[in-house]
């Protein structure tokens, strides 16, 4: 390990855990009793849901038409899953729509990161990818939707651009605010020790950046989630949202209710793993905010 890499890391434990022995032992139980606590009051909400769906269908004051039993779902579920629905089984569905997020937020985290980079380190990179950004991050993808068809057609590129847009701006906003947010003290802290501007890049800017990408992910993740079943409303063929959309053409409510419980649990379950991320890799951040 260089100097510079072993002034940095002595840096960045100095500064960002705890230095006693009772920090170090107070802080983890007290997480842990908070996360206790909280997971404890979802799955008591979770449950009350449940009990008030299941009591409202029971006693027949909702027709099923509109809202089916717990029951219904359940054996609904089993059906998609080993028969299938629209020629797909409920796993198909969700390996193509899976499939398309996962490619667009590949794309997104290797084009949006330094892209975000270069705003946050230059002026006239800011000046002129900043607006680009900003013009189209507003405007909401079904918007533009009819002009991506035009341009590249109805197929799998058409839809995995889409999402890829709704995931790019979050990212690449919250890289160049993390990387305006760097310390000024580490910077010049490794200038003294020599540092070249790949090695301040590389030991000092992106570190420090690492809990705003991971912010930005996590927010274009759930954009670009929500935006996959605009996406699959173009001429697809399988996918959550189409099956979703295909079930409420012909008033299948117990289909559309199960898509729409897998569309939430997936986004659920993403959430979850990218939070474990963060902590894993920027565990100072959890720390600071308890």
């Amino acid at each position: 390990m260089t100097p510079i890499e072993m002034s940095i890391d002595a840096d960045s434990q100095s500064s960002a855990f705890p230095t006693s022995a009772s920090e170090r032992n107070d802080r983890p139980a007290g997480l842990r009793g908070s996360l206790s606590s909280v997971n404890g009051i979802s799955a008591l909400t979770i449950a009350v849901l449940l009990l008030v769906w299941w009591s409202t269908t029971t006693a027949g004051l909702i027709a099923p038409l509109f809202l089916p039993s717990p029951q219904a779902v359940l054996s609904k579920f089993w059906l998609v899953s080993t028969t299938g629905f629209m020629d797909s089984t409920l796993w198909q569905h969700l390996a193509a729509s899976l499939g398309r997020v996962v490619c667009a937020l590949l794309a997104a985290v290797v084009l949006a990161i330094p892209t975000g980079i270069a705003i946050g380190l230059s002026r006239i990179a800011q000046g002129m990818l900043d607006p680009l950004i900003e013009l189209y991050r507003p405007v909401p993808p079904l918007a533009y939707l009819p002009l991506i068809v035009i341009w590249f057609g109805i197929g799998e590129l058409s839809k995995v651009l889409l999402i890829f847009l709704a995931i790019f701006a979050p990212i690449a906003i919250a890289t160049a605010g993390g990387v305006r947010q760097v310390s000024q003290n580490r910077l010049r802290a490794a200038q003294s020790l020599g540092a070249t501007r790949w090695q301040l890049l590389r030991f000092v800017v992106l570190p420090s950046a690492v809990p705003d990408i991971l912010t930005g992910i996590r927010i274009g993740l759930g954009t670009g989630w929500s935006t996959l079943v605009a996406a699959e409303l173009v001429a697809a063929t399988s996918g959550l949202g189409f099956m979703v959309q295909s079930a409420a053409q012909f008033l299948v409510t117990d289909v559309v209710i199960l898509g729409i419980a897998v569309i939430a649990l997936i986004a659920f379950a993403l959430e979850l793993s990218l939070r474990a991320l963060s902590r894993r890799l920027a565990p100072w951040r959890e720390l600071g905010h308890h």
